[in-house]
């Protein structure tokens, strides 16, 4: 599949209108159900290729946070032959306890995988937790570009930023 025709198929599975409260508390008129690109086999295994094709060099290890992010990163394992972790919103409080699931070793240069970046919030919530657990970040991947700040959030806070759509290549014009 061209990347067009992903960009397409996302945008007519995805993109709903309506009046809509996002996660940065913004009000919007237009809304991208990420669970419905996430969950389609094709579109998954072609955006694990994606991802695969930005990675910056030397990354070692890839990430995900939850929900959104997991089936990304799973999927862009996959397709690149490099391990992965899953970042949980909150530390679990049983078992193991543990923030992250998967290995993370000292010094692994740890790329981050995004569902669809609005302000970049939560992406930079688990960015700073995996340094603080001993990662170097080489990079942040969005599929979604909303472009309501994300990209100039995670760049000023030192990070490279990349996505591999924004809004406008799913018709909508962010205003």
């Amino acid at each position: 599949m061209k990347r067009d025709e992903i960009a397409q198929r996302i945008a007519e599975l995805s993109v709903l209108h309506g009046n809509f409260t996002l996660r940065s508390g913004r009000t919007s008129t237009w809304y991208i159900d990420k669970y419905r690109f996430s969950t389609d086999p094709e579109i998954l295994l072609e955006l694990g290729r994606m991802f695969t094709e930005r990675l910056p060099d030397g990354t070692q290890r890839l990430a995900g946070a939850e929900l959104g992010g997991i089936p990304l990163v799973t999927t862009t394992s996959m397709a690149a032959g490099l391990p992965c972790l899953f970042v949980r919103n909150q530390k679990k409080e049983y078992g193991t306890a543990k923030r992250f699931e998967g290995e993370l070793l000292e010094g692994d240069r740890v790329t981050l995988l995004e569902d669809v970046a609005t302000t970049g919030g939560q992406v930079l919530e688990a960015a700073r937790d995996l340094e603080a657990a001993g990662a170097d970040i080489a990079g942040i991947i969005a599929t979604v570009d909303r472009m309501e700040g994300a990209r100039e959030n995670i760049e000023s806070a030192g990070y490279w930023f990349d996505s591999l759509f924004t809004v406008r290549e799913l018709g909508i014009d962010p205003g």
